[in-house]
């Protein structure tokens, strides 16, 4: 049915190109359009309440109506609502999110770099990868290794570094100089019979393959989410990481952390660091430095990196980078607040705490006719659907069953994210107990519809 062009809905089609969407679609179906929101609920303009159980793009940690970081926004607006921080300046909402940024940090951080999302984070982190081994005399350590399924941006280096197909087609990515390594996810690509030690021992040297082949004098540096988000919740199997980072300290192959999702509590530590041992000489983060109040984000590194780095911005004259809105005062004084609110609330104790009853429910919906895998940490889960359990094989894209399901939880008023076949959930951290059972609640019944009506149409074919 046509939306009336008038609506809000048909007002969108006309005017907005949606990130993420089959625009052609999107003409047909319209928006989703979300008027306010209520703690971890948002309301629609048809005035349905909704448990946003993906805080937004994993982002809104402290939900939808948190009235202090409205007010920090609201303060810094009126008294110094812009400062650029290039060539000297600075403002002092950035000066003290850096100080507390680094009194939280992974071990051996030493400086922050600010911008306004975690895609210009990553690039930022990237060229700071050239710049550093151009600086030790190094400059053909220019190739970066990301992983298949790894999530990192939209830009034009960070989506070349995403390993996800739709994120390549149709621009001519990736960029030359650009590997992508094995997938970790033990599910997919394990043999039959190999532990998740074993799986991780063969893809570390699978990894030392892949550098002596291309070259060690040729690669700068690995990039890696601590658990992949929007590859699909892939938790690294045992020994994963140990493993990888001895291949990489061998080679002299910088580590950097992606914490775009994992950072700030969602895997039950402070940093999805910490949660997968990982010992990053960079780190990148975003969506809960603000807990999505504000476009902010942030590149912290080692103080190696740092010395060498300044030495060579002396030897330049200047550091020749930057963005109009990095250190931005507004976004600083929300993240501050954000900052603070963690610390109050305790909210990597609360993550513990609750986490629980979202893995088990999940692992529970594990059992499912649909669901091949269960799959989580903290407070990030997944559910991967099947045709065959035995198998493993993978449902006709046609059917669109991950797109089904999070239909028939919507209409239960539960918003979950559908990669393909793979449902995410990924709530804002300060979800009670209660909210967990209701969109577990909600799951199980929206499985048993989508099965019933996959059963009437008969086999797979």
């Amino acid at each position: 049915m046509a939306l009336a062009y008038n609506s809000l809905a048909g007002r969108d089609i006309a005017t907005h190109i949606h990130p993420q969407t089959n625009l052609r679609l999107h003409e047909e179906v319209g928006p989703l359009v979300v008027s306010r929101g209520e703690g971890i609920h948002v309301v629609d303009s048809d005035g349905n309440r909704l448990i946003e159980g993906m805080a937004g793009l994993w982002c809104a940690s402290l939900g939808f109506d948190n009235a202090r970081l409205a007010s920090a926004a609201y303060r810094q607006l009126q008294q110094l609502p812009y400062q650029q921080t290039f060539a000297h300046r600075s403002n002092e909402p950035a000066i003290e999110l850096a100080e507390l940024l680094l009194a939280r940090a992974p071990e051996g951080m030493s400086k922050v770099l600010f911008q306004s999302s975690g895609s210009e984070a990553v690039d930022t982190a990237m060229k700071l990868v050239w710049y550093y081994h151009e600086a030790i005399g190094k400059p053909e350590k220019r190739k970066i290794i990301g992983r298949i399924k790894a999530y990192h941006g939209t830009t034009i280096a960070s989506a070349s570094l995403t390993g996800l197909p739709n994120m390549h087609r149709g621009y001519g990515l990736p960029l030359p100089g650009i590997l992508h390594a094995a997938c970790p996810h033990h599910y997919r690509g394990a043999a039959p019979g190999e532990s998740e030690q074993d799986f991780a021992t063969r893809l570390a040297a699978e990894l030392e393959a892949m550098i002596l082949a291309e070259g060690p004098e040729t690669i700068g540096a690995f990039f890696a989410e601590p658990v992949m988000g929007t590859g699909g919740v892939i938790v690294p199997p045992e020994t994963y990481f140990e493993k990888i980072q001895a291949v990489l300290r061998k080679y002299d192959i910088l580590i950097v952390a992606d914490e775009v999702i994992c950072g700030f509590g969602r895997t039950g530590n402070y940093w999805g660091s910490q949660t997968v041992g990982m010992a990053p000489d960079m780190v990148t983060c975003a969506k809960g430095l603000s807990a999505a109040y504000f476009p902010i984000s942030a590149v912290m590194l080692s103080d190696r990196l740092y010395q060498v780095i300044a030495d060579r911005t002396a030897f330049f004259g200047g550091f020749g980078h930057g963005y109009t809105y990095g250190g931005h005062p507004v976004g600083a004084a929300v993240a501050l607040e954000a900052l603070r609110i963690y610390d109050e609330i305790h909210i990597v104790d609360h993550v513990r705490e609750v986490a629980p009853l979202l893995q088990d429910g999940f692992a529970r919906l594990g059992r499912h006719p649909l669901v091949g895998e269960a799959r989580g940490i903290g407070l990030m889960a997944a559910l991967e659907f099947v045709a065959d359990k035995e198998t493993k094989a993978a449902f006709p894209p046609e059917r669109k069953v991950g797109a089904r399901v999070a239909d028939a939880l919507r209409r239960r008023g539960v918003l979950l994210r559908a990669l393909g076949d793979t449902l995410v959930c990924a709530p804002p951290l300060i979800i009670t107990p209660e909210g967990i059972a209701t969109i577990l609640t909600a799951l199980e019944a929206a499985l048993d519809e989508v099965h019933a009506e996959i059963s009437a149409a008969g086999p797979v074919s």
